[in-house]
């Protein structure tokens, strides 16, 4: 990798940007279709960041397999078939939007290439891509330092290419000491982290919290993630184990998560085994013709609206207009028609250039028959009413 690699955000803050490089730059939009959208101005969070933002972009990736298509929502890493020739294409949209709450606390990145983002040389293992969104909560400090040196932590681990499941794991753990030895940063908010990173034909999915990546294969929700909520069976046996309770839903009945970075005055000297912990679920697979899109959001949409919504509505979309953007501002939008609580982000990411197709179901044939001993009965009782 060439020194000096640049680590800066892929784009800037704007309301309603639209830029295929990552970019944000105004988008012309008509104003009655986003009146329902415009937020106020009653205060801002310790470091405020913009109530609503937009991006798009695209690029291509290597040569990925095939897998057998799934039924229902499942969570399942697919097997490998060497002889596909599906070459995806990323095109990736978002919005970010305050909803209900006084602040935005969420942040999110998008970087469709990597090895033009680092700047990197021939031996980078190959062309991929990183997004993440990034749910914050006590202030803006936690949510924002992570997104700004999650993809660096990554990177510069010592395990990085060999093992970058490891070296995701430790990133996620660097972080969050990185962020509770920042002087000038308040350690007692906290942030939920989901990243999903793409190497050729691999994806990986990394979750701390209760944001959620959701496949969609030819029209079925594939949930990547697991949503770390106290409440949880095995969150709930490993929080217990190490210490702490679950009161009504939260961890020592503050927290709703189970996991996150940040929240240094619910954790105990670094190191120590804590029953918030800030260590992420994997899950890999390999990307085939049939995997469509990838939705990655905050609880702010779970909470309102299923997987299989989500997936729905979203492929729906992308066959009326094909934009990813687009796809990502209805389900805000929807969001907010349902009447959700909290800060909303959603990434829309697509794996062809083309909409997705129509799913033929060819119609079944019925056979009826009637045995020997029914059909006569059936003339003995015409036989009688003629």
């Amino acid at each position: 990798m060439a020194a000096g690699m640049d680590f800066s955000p892929p784009f800037t803050r704007a309301e309603g940007g639209y830029s295929k490089d990552n970019v944000s730059a105004r988008e012309n939009e008509n104003p009655e279709n986003l009146d329902h959208m415009k937020q106020t101005t009653n205060g801002k969070p310790p470091r405020c960041i913009s109530v609503i933002r937009h991006c798009v972009s695209s690029t291509k990736l290597l040569q990925a397999t095939d897998v057998e298509l799934d039924i229902g929502i499942i969570i399942k890493k697919s097997p490998l078939d060497t002889n596909t020739e599906f070459l995806p294409v990323f095109r990736s949209g978002s919005c970010a939007e305050r909803g209900p709450k006084q602040y935005m606390e969420d942040e999110h990145i998008c970087i469709d290439n990597l090895t033009e983002h680092l700047h990197a040389t021939a031996d980078f293992p190959s062309l991929g891509a990183f997004y993440g969104v990034f749910d914050g909560h006590g202030g803006t400090d936690a949510a924002l330092f992570v997104r700004n040196n999650i993809l660096r932590y990554i990177i510069e681990d010592s395990h990085f290419p060999a093992c970058v499941e490891k070296a995701i794991k430790c990133a996620f753990v660097k972080a969050d000491h990185a962020f509770a030895d920042d002087g000038t940063l308040d350690i007692s908010s906290g942030t939920t982290a989901l990243t999903a990173l793409i190497f050729g034909r691999t994806l990986i999915i990394a979750n701390a919290g209760d944001c959620r990546a959701v496949l969609g294969r030819r029209g079925r929700a594939i949930e990547m993630s697991k949503d770390h909520k106290p409440n949880c069976t095995s969150e709930k046996l490993r929080i217990e184990k190490l210490g702490g309770v679950v009161y009504d839903g939260y961890l020592n009945g503050q927290l709703s998560v189970a996991r996150a970075l940040g929240d240094w005055h619910m954790k105990g000297p670094r190191g120590s085994a804590c029953p918030l912990s800030a260590e992420p679920e994997l899950q890999e697979m390999h990307l085939t013709e049939d995997d469509e899109f990838l939705i990655m959001g905050c609880d702010g949409l779970w909470d309102v609206m299923s997987s299989q919504c989500a997936v729905t509505m979203t492929r729906k979309e992308l066959m009326l207009h094909n934009d990813p953007e687009r796809c990502s501002r209805e389900l805000v939008r929807e969001a907010l028609k349902r009447n959700t609580c909290d800060n909303l982000t959603v990434i829309v990411i697509c794996f062809s250039s083309e909409p997705p197709p129509r799913i033929e179901i060819p119609p079944t044939r019925v056979r009826r028959s009637i045995s020997a001993e029914g059909l006569n009965l059936l003339k003995g009782v015409l036989d009688s009413n003629s």
